[in-house]
């Protein structure tokens, strides 16, 4: 079951609204506008754009810290199959597209769900100052407009199919698919400085400092 709405507060919502009214495993709501989007640790995500896509889907699962990394390959996957762009996947939620952020990943629990919920920048033309210089959508970089529906579509289908991997797959295609586990000097919040080193057999971020080898379970992950 796919709702598709022109505009709403946020699709997260709107999708344990329906998880809780028993609605299964891969029911999904798509937006073109969201009044109250929210990204991580409650930071406002830019969504009041026809040019954005807003998804979130319904997960019967168990919270596993590998799902925000499955959810990322879908995403990277429908992007780079159909937008014909090479993304990258930044730990632990982050499609990037030329070292800027494509689209953002969110995983809550919701009315005994998860609620996965995708926003990505399709075909907004420009962002505010702000974010100009960190977001981008397909749009600025590729010189042309991509059908929403049809990524809508290939996204959920991919995301769907991605969840149901083995841990191990999981790990094994992000570690493939991504610049980020191993080698890049990186900062986690501000404070912690080092060189990735892998992921740990549940999908937390390793990270060699002068001092000693970081687990990274959470937090936001940026280059040197």
């Amino acid at each position: 079951m796919i709702v598709r709405l022109h505009q709403t507060a946020s699709t997260m919502k709107d999708a344990a609204a329906l998880a809780h009214e028993g609605k299964p495993h891969g029911t999904a709501v798509i937006a073109d506008i969201q009044t109250a989007g929210i990204g991580r640790h409650g930071h406002a995500w830019h969504s009041d754009d026809l040019g954005g896509l807003y998804i979130s889907i319904i997960l019967r699962l168990e919270i596993a810290p590998t799902l925000t990394l499955a959810l990322g390959l879908a995403v990277q996957r429908a992007l780079n199959d159909l937008a014909q762009v090479s993304t990258d996947l930044r730990w632990p939620n982050d499609v990037m597209l030329n070292e800027r952020k494509v689209a953002g990943i969110l995983v809550q629990a919701a009315e005994g769900a998860l609620i996965a919920g995708i926003g990505l920048n399709v075909n907004q033309s420009a962002f505010p100052p702000d974010l100009a210089e960190i977001a981008t959508s397909l749009k600025i970089e590729t010189g042309s407009e991509h059908p929403k529906d049809a990524l809508a579509d290939r996204i959920i289908a991919e995301s769907l199919r991605y969840v149901a991997l083995t841990k191990q797959e999981i790990l094994s295609r992000f570690e493939r698919n991504s610049t980020w586990p191993k080698g890049k000097a990186v900062e986690v919040d501000g404070h912690i400085r080092g060189t990735t080193a892998g992921l740990d057999e549940n999908g937390f971020l390793l990270v060699r400092t002068p001092e000693k080898l970081e687990t990274i379970i959470a937090g936001g992950v940026r280059t040197l």
